[in-house]
């Protein structure tokens, strides 16, 4: 009989068996009434299955009948005898379900009616064998060389009962396999395990799961390695000595056959937190910092077509764009008549000129100009105002362009009788290395004032 004829049977059954909160049982010292009808089995009144077995029998038209008991015996077990098992207490029944029932067990049955004062004999003894466990899936493989996930791959099973496939999976670590999916619908043939381990082995099998809840005995076992992470870079180098910028570079991996790009890391510490700086196809990097001496750590790592990324924690190196120039050393500065003169030295080879820097302040505002391209030492403004203060420092400019650090900061103030009231078109002079005209002694505390180092002032 076909599968929806059993599931209907069972259906009744449970209805039936459900119908009252206790069942009468048999006694030990019952009475035998022959004239009772005996349960007789029809034509095909047996149904199997790995965990159901199913029994329809004649109707019982005597109305004397208040129902049957089910008697069973396990025969794998060896039991001795078939004892009292259940009962069906409605004469009209013609149908019982036996659902607690393994997978190719052997079992013995008989029926007996009964009526409310006695017995009828025992129907003839049924001897039935449970269904094996149904066969998992005939073929089973998996794909290898996967990053960070696995396949596994399978043919649909032949049987109409198979609702979905359960997937396990175990690490040579485990000790039990472990479910990790349920892939639903029997032709659905496969499942992909993502989120694993880089160059890890795990082991899968599968097991079928039927519409009436029954799990199959587990598949052959498969084998998958997950691809394994790439190889990192050799000889990681970053510049000390650029101009506002550093170059990292790193010798090229050989094997391009899986390579897709570098990507470069960067922190401000040896042990801080790395961000992604820039990927790249080529073995070096221009990192451009709008900042002199500023200093960086470098990490770079390889990365493949499938996008694992090498390990590059253990290798890092420090870069640093060009640090300023060392200041120049002012010599002497003074108030000449109606000029400033201010000269210098600087000691540092990489200065190609100077540049100074003056903040004019007086009772009303402040002012700052800058003066550059100064090729001498020697620097004039004529451009002062009386009862003026004016500060200023001087810095060294090397081939890049870039400024040394700031002399020290001079400070001188004009008096009523010093400086002029200023054009706006007038221009700076610039100091040739010519000697400057010196003022004679009798005008000197009036027209001059001269500040030096402070070692000057020591040697002195």
């Amino acid at each position: 009989m076909k599968l929806w004829t059993l599931i209907t049977l069972c259906t009744v059954s449970l209805l039936v068996l459900s119908g009252c909160a206790s069942k009468p049982s048999p006694s030990s010292n019952a009475v035998v009434d022959a004239t009772l009808p005996v349960v007789v089995l029809t034509e095909k009144g047996v149904f199997i299955d790995m965990n159901t077995i199913a029994f329809e029998w004649q109707s019982i038209k005597d109305p004397r009948v208040n129902g049957i008991y089910v008697y069973r015996q396990i025969m794998n077990k060896g039991d001795a005898k078939q004892e009292y098992y259940d009962t069906i207490d409605n004469r009209f029944a013609t149908h019982y379900v036996d659902t607690k029932i393994e997978p190719d067990t052997q079992y013995s049955y008989h029926f007996k009616t009964f009526s409310s004062t006695a017995e009828s004999k025992r129907s003839s003894p049924t001897l039935v064998k449970s269904l094996p466990i149904l066969s998992s899936v005939s073929w089973i493989h998996s794909i290898q060389n996967m990053p960070k996930s696995a396949k596994v791959i399978w043919r649909p099973h032949e049987n109409k009962i198979v609702k979905a496939y359960i997937i396990e999976r175990r690490t040579l670590k485990d000790n039990d396999w472990q479910k990790i999916a349920t892939v639903e619908g029997r032709f659905s043939a496969e499942y992909i395990d993502t989120k694993l381990e880089n160059g890890y082995v795990y082991k899968y099998r599968i097991r079928v799961l039927t519409f009436d809840g029954l799990i199959s005995e587990p598949s052959e076992v498969v084998t998958s390695i997950t691809k394994v992470l790439p190889n990192g870079v050799n000889n990681i180098a970053a510049t000390m000595d650029l101009p506002r910028k550093i170059k990292i570079s790193w010798n090229a991996i050989e094997d391009l056959s899986d390579f897709s790009a570098y990507s470069v890391y960067r922190s401000e510490k040896l042990d801080g937190s790395y961000k992604a700086l820039k990927t790249t196809q080529g073995n070096q990097l221009i990192d451009s910092i709008d900042e002199d001496g500023k200093s960086y750590f470098y990490r770079v790592s390889v990365v493949d077509k499938d996008g694992l990324e090498s390990n590059n924690e253990k290798q890092s190196v420090q870069g640093q764009t060009l640090s300023k120039s060392d200041a120049p050393s002012i010599i002497e500065a003074r108030i000449v008549e109606n000029r400033v003169e201010i000269s210098w030295v600087s000691m540092d080879s990489s200065i190609k000129n100077y540049a100074v820097s003056k903040k004019q302040k007086n009772l009303f505002n402040s002012v700052s100009e800058d003066f550059t391209g100064i090729n001498d030492t020697v620097f004039i403004d004529t451009a002062i105002e009386p009862e003026t203060t004016y500060l200023y420092q001087v810095y060294g400019v090397d081939k890049n362009s870039i400024k040394s650090r700031p002399s020290i900061e001079i400070k001188l103030t004009t008096t009523k009788k010093q400086g002029r009231v200023i054009n706006k078109k007038e221009s700076v002079k610039k100091a040739s290395k010519a000697p400057v005209e010196t003022p004679s002694e009798e005008n000197d505390s009036d027209n001059k004032e001269i500040i030096k180092p402070i070692q000057d002032l020591i040697e002195n």
